[in-house]
């Protein structure tokens, strides 16, 4: 028996009485706002120094979902390392398998040797295990994420907890998206403020929900209070709404804010790179006609659709704010061969195929394919 938050609550439901951990995209979260003005003040000057300009720059990094596709971005990171300009991020988001992208992206170049061996030795008996057709009929999921939640308890322990929280309290940000399935809404968690309380738990669980793809894995069930009163929620893969997210636009309105924290953000530039692990363009693959085989090219198509879409939304975005936008995708050239849902070979192509690229000085596109000019918003 479940017992779903009400509509007009929906906003106001809590996680153990904690109100900075988290909050729903779309709704003004004050004290969110706050936080992200306040890592301003926490950081040390040497992490982001001003320039002879008097401007200093964040750069921000959005990682997108893509499963096993996931294996571009994270060489990606590692080459980029290895050619010497990636920069220490200011705020790193992530969605789905972008979301384990971001705790090493977050962490720094020192933990690329941890992100490799996730994205080049797992294999589909590491992250799902599918269940007995009697189950189906009784379940709420086609397979279990029960390999993919040991490997996150693995990947999150006590010394890793403390080491997020050091960077928040230096005035960096690990965000990660999921999405509410009752009330249809996209959940943005402060991974560094759960950090900062020790709560392993629901660190990992939090990251199992931003994996946790609909209808193929289970919703992740959330107990919160609301008004006094226990609820249930259930969450499932951010990507099912957003197959990224950016934090620009959070600041907006906060002049009050700004004045009593001594913070001038007119002071502050941006620079915001996104990894969309997946295509920019069709990609020819024979379909066999059965039923998993056709889910799963219209799930993918379905994803690869939505990322474009984002991609082309959150650049019309990042003109009108002027945020210097840099995007990165699987080159259309890479042909894959995976003979499973996470094909460790191919992985390992896909993951070498990102780290040449970056090793070799990645272009970062400045516009979305198809866009010939920057765009210029009057």
């Amino acid at each position: 028996m479940r017992h779903p938050v009400p509509p007009d609550l929906v906003a106001k439901a809590l996680i153990g009485k904690m109100n900075d951990v988290r909050f729903m995209a779309g709704e003004q979260n004050t004290m969110l706002q706050e936080d992200l003005l306040l890592s301003v003040k926490q950081e040390r000057v040497e992490d982001f120094p001003v320039g002879r300009d008097g401007v200093k720059v964040y750069p921000l990094l959005a990682i997108s979902g893509g499963g096993a596709n996931g294996a571009y971005g994270a060489g990606l990171l590692k080459g980029w390392s290895k050619e010497g300009t990636r920069p220490l991020f200011k705020v790193v988001t992530g969605v789905s398998t972008g979301a384990i992208i971001a705790l090493f992206a977050f962490l720094g170049k020192d933990y690329d040797a941890e992100l490799e061996r996730c994205y080049t030795t797992m294999s589909t008996k590491d992250v799902m295990t599918h269940k007995f057709p009697f189950m189906l009929l009784l379940g709420n999921s086609f397979a279990s994420n029960s390999p993919l939640s040991r490997m996150i308890s693995d990947m999150v322990d006590e010394k890793i907890l403390a080491k997020i929280a050091a960077e928040h309290r230096r005035g960096r940000r690990l965000l990660v998206g999921t999405a509410d399935l009752d009330a249809e809404r996209f959940v943005i968690w402060d991974m560094g403020a759960i950090a900062c309380r020790g709560d392993v738990k629901l660190f990992r669980k939090v990251m199992l929900a931003s994996s946790a793809i609909p209808v193929i894995f289970p919703p992740m069930v959330f107990q919160v209070e609301a008004n006094g009163k226990a609820y249930d929620e259930l969450h499932v893969d951010g990507g099912t709404l957003a197959q990224f997210f950016v934090t620009c636009k959070l600041l907006e309105g906060m002049g009050r804010v700004e004045k009593e924290l001594g913070v001038d953000m007119t002071k502050i530039s941006r620079k915001l790179y996104i990894i969309r692990n997946g295509y920019m363009s069709p990609t020819y693959k024979k379909v066999k006609d059965n039923l998993s085989s056709l889910a799963q090219r219209s799930f993918d198509m379905i994803t690869d659709s939505q990322g474009i879409g984002d991609a082309y939304r959150t650049y019309v975005f990042s003109k009108e704010e002027g945020v210097d936008y840099n995007l990165a995708f699987i080159p259309s050239d890479f042909m894959q061969n995976a003979k499973e849902v996470f094909d460790r070979r191919n992985m390992k192509r896909l993951f070498d195929r990102g780290y040449e690229d970056a090793v070799n000085g990645y272009k970062w596109r400045k516009s979305p394919p198809g866009v010939a000019e920057p765009l210029s918003i009057p």
